[in-house]
């Protein structure tokens, strides 16, 4: 039976780890917190998640929330300015709802079964000295922790990695008594403001710890007049923090959060996320190597709700690798194509849109997204290309492709149509 060590106990990690328990593996987990201690923490993301990520859980029957979580099969999106009322705003449906599931309740769930199913947990907050010791007691070692020592062992992709700071700082509640549009599509709809020079205010349903509830979060542009957390030191005053902003940029949804209420109180975030692509194999001190997975290898802002939907489309190209591989070796060539296996399926093109998404957006996708305010067959498949990005590259990328696209759609003349 071969053995492996998976090193982080999140999306990627514990949904390979399941997988792999499923045909026969010897899996070890090493997470940071004990199943109780990650429960009854503090939040840790956003983590909305698409239909084809869901399927991966379906299929290994790991998704255990199927009658409680919100399913969301509306998008809105507004762009605003400085007056009352957005400047245009737009609806799309998705196809195939998907749905978010705090991950304090989803990790504690999954940690619990891994257990529950044979496997071994080991509770310890992993140094690379550790990482070293493990490398010659199992066939593979993976790398699921995304954040500090670890992280560290995979070098950085220059070529992949256009920023080196943050783009982005990050303000989130889990709130009650957020009010849906009574004049849109209902309570389950995934709301995007986007703040021109500000940066972007995202709403979702949400499973929680005390039940369903609805995420609220900022991104801001560093700096700018979102970017004003530093100084809050608890819960509520964060809370109060949030809603100031709400009234000040986003006031045509002033009637909805009118009765906000965390749902406990380890319910707030802040923080920010350096978008990074790592390079997948790290050469341990003792010459041993490790694999990464996740977030430890490409890291992308949450501006575009990508995070969880990356890291269970890596773990499900790692799961199908690893079992194809059989018996041979696991070594660096291994290692290597399967990180690239991933990383042309759908790396490569979330990260390049993600980044995109950072900057200020060029006239191109201005013009896209004014004209899906008009035709709904544009709003419907930008909407859908969350779900797989790679769609993006044939219309939205380019703007050569996006002046002939909509030039389809709308009937003008697509040469010039979409940049000077």
């Amino acid at each position: 039976m071969r053995k492996i060590l998976i090193v982080g106990a999140g999306q990627a990690g514990l949904h390979l780890a399941l997988g792999l328990q499923q045909h026969g593996y010897d899996v070890t987990v090493v997470s940071a917190r004990t199943a109780d201690e990650i429960e009854s923490g503090n939040v840790m993301s956003s983590q909305f998640q698409f239909d084809s990520t869901l399927k991966y859980e379906r299929e290994l029957g790991i998704s255990l929330w199927e009658e409680q979580a919100p399913y969301t099969p509306n998008t809105t999106f507004a762009l605003g300015g400085d007056g009352p009322t957005p400047i245009l705003e737009w609806g799309a449906p998705l196809k195939k709802p998907g749905s978010d599931v705090d991950q304090r309740v989803k990790m504690s769930r999954w940690l619990r079964l891994f257990e529950e199913n044979g496997g071994t947990v080991i509770i310890t907050p992993a140094t690379v000295a550790d990482l070293d010791a493990w490398a010659d007691r199992y066939d593979l070692v993976l790398v699921a922790a995304g954040k500090g020592e670890l992280a560290g062992v995979f070098e950085r992709d220059e070529f992949r990695s256009p920023f080196t700071t943050p783009q982005r700082t990050l303000a989130l509640v889990y709130v009650n008594g957020y009010l849906p549009d009574p004049a849109g599509p209902g309570e389950h709809s995934v709301d995007f403001h986007l703040l021109p020079g500000r940066g972007e205010m995202i709403v979702m349903p949400a499973l929680t710890v005390s039940g369903p509830c609805h995420i609220l979060f900022f991104e801001a542009i560093p700096g700018g007049p979102l970017d004003v957390f530093d100084d809050v030191r608890s819960p509520a005053e964060h809370l109060e923090r949030f809603t100031e902003l709400l009234q000040l940029h986003v006031p045509w949804v002033r009637d909805r959060y009118t009765k906000l209420e965390l749902t406990d109180q380890g319910a707030t975030l802040r923080g920010a996320v350096t978008p990074i692509v790592r390079r997948p194999v790290a050469t341990l001190p003792s010459g041993g190597l490790a694999l990464g997975l996740g977030d430890a290898v490409v890291t992308n802002d949450p501006i575009t709700g990508q995070g969880s939907n990356m890291a269970a489309k890596c773990a499900a190209i790692y799961l199908d690798s690893i079992l194809e591989h059989a018996d041979r070796p696991f070594d660096r060539a291994f290692m290597e194509r399967v990180f690239e296996k991933f990383w042309t399926q759908h790396g490569r093109a979330t990260t390049q849109w993600s980044n995109m998404m950072l900057v200020p957006p060029p006239p191109h996708v201005l013009e896209i997204l004014g004209a899906a305010s008009q035709f709904p067959a544009i709003g419907n498949r930008y909407i859908e290309a969350f779900d797989d990005p790679n769609d993006f590259d044939e219309w939205f990328m380019d703007p050569d492709k996006a002046a002939a696209y909509l030039g389809q759609v709308v009937g003008a003349p697509p040469v010039g149509s979409a940049h000077p």
